[in-house]
């Protein structure tokens, strides 16, 4: 009998895919033929299915006015957008230490070429951060402020919506704030409208369990990227230069239509099982996976450690072992995916005193039940015991 394989990287893509989901790229793939503005009939349907997925992704962030959400291949893409088509020379943006590369190397570039001042808060071990320390460092220059709302390396939770709410308290101008939801969107309420977030950037095929080479950028109604690529949008073509409006700003050339319009149903189902009833689920998976492993000698864990306090990731090490030797053991001894290494979040590592080896990250999802969890601490129990011998 073949072993079932048992996934616990959703982190990096959740896997499997929802049913309603594949079923609903297949369609994109068989009966949109056209693109958007580029051949009647067929191009009106593709238009159509992409504005009502682009409908359900609005209401599902919480964002009235839906053609201020760009679809993107991904969230790199979209947090390329928004620092690259907002970040000026001389500017001062403020990000935190448990940064992604994708928010790291931009910065890091207009940094060098382009005299932006970087000041990064750092976290506590756990990668927690408060919100006085992001706001105690806003000054007359300051252009953006960059939050990940969930830690891909330790699952901590950032005070997003507390900065939110008090930069839209400050009397005139104030900085732009850009979140990345890469592993909050789908498991954590996001409401931009009400929080008062400038600039979200999500993938769509991380907790949104929707395909790979998509993703989201919101756009307030306060920010104004300079594009990063123009070129046809199947519509103002007169115009010289880029057109203005939205989203067509943003989304030039042919669109990953199937998709875009997985990803609407992605959203769908989500939305329909819940936030609220995903979140339980992967707290109590979390409660286990914590309690499990902190039992086990010569096991260290990482991050808050704390359901509550955390998204559905978990990073930890195993004494005298490297990280991929542990990642190795588990796949092919026990059949157990997980991640190991650096997570593309070097900084974090740096944070939580595990750069520049990195650690075993396990981030199970809404698929996972608590018989995966109970094999992954076996694993881990027999794993460690052969080394102690």
């Amino acid at each position: 009998m073949t072993r079932r394989t048992i996934y616990m990287n959703n982190a990096a893509t959740s896997w499997p895919k929802p049913e309603p989901v594949i079923g609903r790229l297949m369609w994109g793939v068989t009966e949109l033929s056209a693109a958007p503005g580029r051949a009647g009939s067929p191009a009106l349907e593709s238009e159509r299915a992409i504005f009502e997925a682009r409908e359900e992704v609005a209401k599902f962030i919480g964002a009235r006015d839906s053609s201020r959400v760009v679809f993107t291949l991904n969230a790199t893409a979209a947090l390329n957008l928004a620092i690259g088509g907002l970040v000026r020379a001389g500017d001062r943006v403020i990000t935190t230490s448990m940064d992604h590369n994708s928010v790291a190397r931009p910065l890091a570039r207009a940094a060098e070429e382009m005299d932006v001042e970087v000041v990064r808060v750092t976290a506590d071990e756990a990668g927690e951060l408060q919100a006085t320390q992001i706001l105690d460092e806003i000054d007359d220059r300051t252009r953006m402020i960059i939050l990940t709302h969930a830690s891909n390396v330790t699952g901590a939770i950032q005070p997003v919506e507390e900065i939110a709410e008090a930069l839209s308290a400050r009397e005139g101008s104030r900085p732009l704030l850009l979140v990345d939801a890469a592993q909050s969107a789908g498991v954590l309420p996001i409401d931009v409208d009400r929080s008062g977030i400038d600039l979200l950037a999500a993938p769509g095929h991380k907790s949104l369990y929707g395909p790979q080479g998509t993703g989201i950028l919101y756009v307030g109604e306060g920010a104004d990227p300079v594009p990063l690529m123009e070129g046809g949008t199947g519509g103002e073509s007169t115009l010289v230069r880029q057109p203005t409006s939205l989203p067509d700003r943003y989304e030039s050339g042919t669109p990953n239509i199937p998709g875009i319009v997985a990803l609407g149903e992605a959203v769908r189902f989500i939305g329909d099982r819940g936030i609220d009833t995903i979140r339980a689920h992967e707290n109590r998976l979390m409660g286990t996976l914590i309690e499990g492993l902190a039992g086990v000698r010569g096991v260290r864990l990482f991050g808050p450690c704390r359901p509550d306090r955390q998204v559905a990731v978990l990073s930890f090490t195993v004494e005298g072992m490297d990280p991929a030797e542990v990642g190795t053991y588990l796949e092919r001894t026990e059949g157990i995916v997980t991640r190991v290494g650096l997570h593309c979040s070097p900084h974090s590592h740096r944070t939580i005193g595990t750069y520049p080896e990195g650690t075993i990250r396990v981030s199970p999802g809404i698929f996972n039940v608590d018989s995966d969890i109970l094999s992954l601490v076996r694993g881990v129990e027999r794993l460690a015991a052969r080394r102690s011998r």
